[in-house]
């Protein structure tokens, strides 16, 4: 009753006699020309060969997106896997395995190293600036773990008024969601610096379903999820246009889960750093950045009592030079140093290694509308030794709104401490992982915005559990073999006050031993978001569909495809107070995206929101 009652006040609005206004630019999906994380320095996107997508802070509210993934949820080309609020996000980019992305936050590499992926669920989205996510091989400027690509987080920045500028959030929801954030930023002569803090607490829903049998599971419970975040940052321009910053995220609670042998964990993700750039000559800029991300997880037992711990600590420090050839050439060149520390109570042979990396990279302009972008890098990493990596890209910009691009580039990605190390399972002689990838496109640009790319991509040396038939013991080894197919499709348009952006995702991840196909990823996905303001009221809906997909390598295990349609309003009260409302899930479709996992059936969330 309460879910139809709260609908029902929420499809209201859609009927709301209100005055029609024109939408205003940055009321659209932003993406912003000028991209950072494609090539270590500021590119118009529209030079670019690689997929870019840009989500900015005015793009994170109009979507009401009250979690990362909800929000990476929104791109073509990236699948994903979660059952809740705080559970484990698994994010597929291209098709390719979830620990082949790889995470910066601010510029430093964040993430477990003992398991090789990103916990973006406990990333707190209020603390988020600007989000870039570069799809394709991005281990010629980057290194390891960057096969999929690379999704930088940029945390909130100062204000550019001397006045003071505040935000506050608060809402509540379904599950008892209550959700709280505040920001305060501005600048002084010529320092900024922001600072926030935020607070999500749910009560959660029933994680997984009952599982029969000697190994099955039944534990029928809210699964519940608590996380309170901090940010702060702290800049200054010198007159000679040198400049000084430091930053600072963390976010710290726990998440409960179904589990025979552990069901709660205790977390803290962290990120620090430093950064001091100036100009050496009028053609040469130089930065040097200094940082520390901590991924810390306690977990433990139905009972109560401890059960593990696991904790990892990363250095990263990084050399980066912009040289101006003319104005046509850009040449960057730099170096990365990384040093990786593991402890807890598991005991490995190893509990740290360094990678160094050097690396350079041109992007130039030729002919007027053809722009390339060459990069090299060499990896020297303790457990494996060196490795080199390149990446080519062109792209064509005609006088008739079409564009075309194509690139080709290699990857890889480091064993983990876990594949190396781990007792009774780690193999101290693995090489990495090891990739090979092509793609093309056209874009246009005339009554519609519309974009196609296909790509083919080869990895070989996988990891993956081999059992020895005498011990019937499992080891990691290099075994694997994939290859992932893809055609990925966007058409946007802004019409008479309306946007639309439709995106069409088609995928072949197969196993080349096997020909199955890769474990937990849709072939086909198509998304619909179409949004327009009416007046001070803003509506919008989101429309995902997602094929079937398997939950184990043999394909014996089918997850049934779904639909879901999310809808989202506010209105303005004046200039500073917005009130917003969220109905999930509005069909109330059971599914799910891992074999007995939950996922949120309908579900509704109001928000207040103030900025001076």
């Amino acid at each position: 009753m309460r879910k139809f009652i709260v609908s029902s006040l929420l499809l209201a609005g859609f009927n709301s006699s209100v005055q029609a206004r024109e939408t205003q630019a940055d009321e659209s999906l932003n993406l912003p020309e000028m991209v950072v994380t494609a090539t270590r320095t500021e590119t118009p996107k529209n030079q670019l060969a690689a997929s870019a997508t840009v989500y900015s802070r005015t793009d994170i509210e109009r979507l009401q997106s009250k979690t990362l993934p909800e929000l990476l949820r929104h791109t073509t080309g990236i699948d994903m896997t979660q059952s809740g609020y705080g559970q484990n996000t698994s994010v597929y980019m291209r098709g390719t395995n979830s620990d082949h992305v790889l995470v910066l936050v601010d510029g430093i590499k964040v993430g477990s190293a003992t398991l090789g992926t990103t916990p973006f669920q406990f990333i707190p989205i209020d603390q988020i600036e600007r989000v870039e996510i570069i799809k394709g091989p991005q281990s010629s400027l980057y290194g390891s773990e960057a096969i999929g690509g690379v999704i930088q987080i940029f945390t909130r920045k100062g204000g550019q008024e001397e006045k003071p500028s505040f935000s506050v959030d608060a809402g509540g929801g379904s599950y008892d969601t209550i959700k709280t954030s505040g920001t305060v930023s501005g600048k002084w002569k010529n320092s900024w610096y922001s600072l926030g803090a935020s607070h999500f607490n749910s009560q959660g829903f029933d994680n997984r379903e009952p599982v029969p049998g000697r190994f099955g599971l039944d534990q029928p419970d809210k699964d519940g999820y608590r996380n309170t975040g901090l940010n702060a940052r702290l800049g200054y321009r010198f007159d000679n246009n040198a400049e000084l910053e430091a930053f600072f995220m963390r976010a710290e609670g726990k998440n409960e889960y179904d589990g025979n042998f552990q069901n709660k964990t205790k977390f803290v993700d962290q990120v620090v750093g430093t950064s001091a750039s100036m100009d050496l000559l009028d053609n040469w800029r130089s930065t040097l950045r200094l940082g520390q991300s901590r991924d810390d997880s306690d977990q433990f037992a139905p009972d109560g009592s401890f059960a593990s711990r696991f904790n990892t600590t990363r250095w990263n420090a990084t050399w980066l030079n912009q040289f101006t050839l003319s104005d046509n050439h850009q040449l960057t060149a730099g170096t990365d140093y990384r040093f990786d520390e593991v402890e807890g109570t598991t005991s490995y042979n190893e509990k740290s290694r360094y990678d160094i990396g050097i690396f350079t990279e041109l992007h130039s302009r030729i002919l007027d509308n053809h722009f390339i972008n060459a990069s090299l890098r060499w990896d020297e990493n303790e457990a494996f030794g060196d490795y080199v990596t390149g990446n080519f890209g062109w792209r064509y910009n005609s006088e008739h709104g079409i564009s075309l691009f194509a690139s080709f580039g290699n990857a890889f990605k480091a064993p983990t401490f876990n594949d190396l190390y781990f007792p009774n399972y780690g193999n101290a002689r693995l090489k990495p992982e090891k990739s090979t990838s092509f793609e093309a496109g056209i874009a246009g640009d005339h009554w519609l915005q519309w974009e196609v790319r296909g790509y083919h991509t080869n990895i070989d040396d996988l990891i993956t559990p081999v059992m020895n038939p005498v011990t019937f013991e499992f080891s990691a080894e290099n075994t694997g073999k994939a290859q992932i197919d893809g055609i990925e499709a966007e058409i946007s348009k802004h019409w008479q006050g309306w946007d639309c952006k439709l995106s069409l995702n088609l995928l072949s991840p197969k196993n080349r031993e096997t020909n199955a196909r890769l474990p937990r990823r849709a072939e086909k996905t198509l998304s619909v978001d179409l949004s327009r303001s009416f007046g001070s009221l803003d509506l919008g809906t989101h429309v995902l569909a997602q094929g079937d997909r398997f939950d184990d390598a043999r394909n014996q295990t089918k997850v049934a495809g779904y639909v879901t349609v999310d809808l989202r309003s506010a209105y303005h009260f004046n200039k500073n107070w917005i009130l917003s409302a969220q109905l999930n899930n509005l069909l109330d479709k059971n599914y799910q995206t891992i074999n007995t996992y939950n996922t949120a059936d309908r579900n509704f969330f109001l928000a207040i929101h103030y900025n001076n």
